[in-house]
């Protein structure tokens, strides 16, 4: 007897409660959402057919609510397992988890929701946010190979907590979760330059984002998946995406910081796609909103930010703009502006430095800074920052022949640099 392909309890559901085609389950979420409050949730036959296939995707929170409303069972009765809880991970236990390994998505037996047991405490959730905290203050200064598996191992732990606590703690601890996945995210695309694995994080930090119903929080991880697919020179992934989290920003009440930051991950995004004059305005747009201030607060996990960090953004599109002497000044300004503990930031606007020099045809300053910012790469190491030297040094070869490109060679390729780079 053949095997059932896909969610077949879904689709059992589905034409046991009278809807015989996934056209007939879409119009009726479509008609429910307003009747339960939620106006504006549509669901297309593409995502139905999604949930009935054989991995099917965890519904974000509006839409289980509409979707167990319609069909009258829980989520899980209807095939659906969470992306944490207890289980299995992607690791056998007494496993090193790697440095390049993918965040634990940990799964749900296929139980009813009323099945589950509450054992923990509900400081629990603070306990845990204790942690996320000190991981967030030592991603500035502790090298990403070894705090990125220990925020791995505390997203774990976060996925087998969360169906233990109970509810009135519960959006507290995903909300904790959600920032340990994008810290996990951040660390493999900047750090580590991992996109892939980066992306897939950032969407587990998106759904315990939704669990917590963290609206700005969920604007952070949509606008760095943004920052992914504008590297990548998919602008219009990149604009979508930032329309998304812009959308999330104002459910969130964002502050001037926050929306003055969606600017720049856009211009940013814009920059790479080759429209630096779309960036440069939209930078305009950040200095104006940061001027002007707002009465809401900027969340404490949001510590990548600030009017220096803008000014960075500028710098680098100043100079792909050609704004040479702009970028410069600019870029200077940032240098003498950054605090004591903005050494993988140093390290870019080093980069950067080196690349104005380069563009004006001065190899020897253009050098110096380079060799600067290898000096701070080798206490600190940041992904980024070793892109931005690598292209300067690339941009150098006219002067290759000169002893400041030779002697930047020998720092760049020596035995301790490149062993690192190739390991990471």
């Amino acid at each position: 007897m053949p095997r059932p392909i896909g969610n077949t309890r879904l689709k059992a559901a589905r034409v046991a409660a009278g809807y015989n085609s996934q056209q007939a389950l879409t119009d009726a979420i479509t008609r429910a959402a307003p009747q339960l409050g939620i106006p504006g949730l549509a669901v297309g036959v593409r995502q139905v057919r999604r949930w009935e296939s054989a991995d099917p995707p965890w519904p974000q929170p509006d839409v289980r609510r509409v979707l167990t409303h319609v069909l009258g069972q829980d989520i899980e009765v209807l095939g659906f397992t969470a992306p944490w809880g207890p289980g299995q991970g992607p690791q056998e236990p007494g496993r090193a988890v790697s440095t390049s390994a993918p965040a634990p998505r940990m799964r749900l037996t296929s139980v009813p929701a009323q099945a589950a047991l509450v054992t923990q405490p509900a400081t629990v959730s603070t306990d845990f946010e204790a942690v996320t905290r000190s991981h967030r203050h030592l991603y500035w200064s502790v090298a990403p190979a070894i705090l990125h598996p220990a925020v791995l191992e505390h997203s774990r732990l976060g996925c087998a907590l969360l169906p233990e606590v109970a509810p009135p703690a519960r959006p507290r601890l995903a909300a904790a979760l959600a920032e340990t996945y994008l810290l996990a995210g951040r660390i493999q695309f900047f750090d580590l330059r991992e996109p892939e694995q980066a992306g897939e994080t950032l969407f587990r930090a998106l759904q315990a984002a939704g669990e917590a119903d963290d609206s700005l929080m969920g604007a952070a991880v949509l606008a760095h998946t943004a920052f992914i697919s504008g590297w990548d020179e998919d602008r219009d992934a990149a604009v979508e995406r930032m329309v998304a989290a812009r959308t999330y920003a104002r459910r969130g009440r964002a502050s001037a910081e926050f929306r003055a930051w969606l600017d720049a991950v856009e211009a940013e995004c814009e920059t790479r796609c080759g429209n630096t004059r779309i960036a440069l305005h939209l930078i305009g747009h950040a200095e104006d909103v940061l001027a002007d201030g707002s009465e809401h607060t900027t969340p404490p996990w949001m510590d990548w930010f600030s009017p220096t960090r803008l000014a960075a953004f500028k710098g680098n599109t100043q100079l792909k703009a050609g704004h040479i002497p702009q970028a410069r000044e600019t870029l200077l300004q940032v240098l003498d502006a950054l605090p004591p503990e903005s050494n993988k930031q140093r390290t870019v606007v080093l980069g950067d430095l080196a690349a104005v020099e380069v563009a004006d045809s001065n190899p020897q300053p253009a050098c110096a800074f380079a060799g600067e910012a290898l000096d701070q790469l080798a206490l600190t190491w940041y992904a980024t920052g070793m892109d931005r030297i690598r292209e300067v040094r690339r941009a150098l070869a006219p002067w290759q022949k000169e002893q400041c490109v030779r002697d930047l060679d020998d720092r760049l390729y020596d035995w301790g640099m490149t062993v690192s780079a190739l390991q990471r």
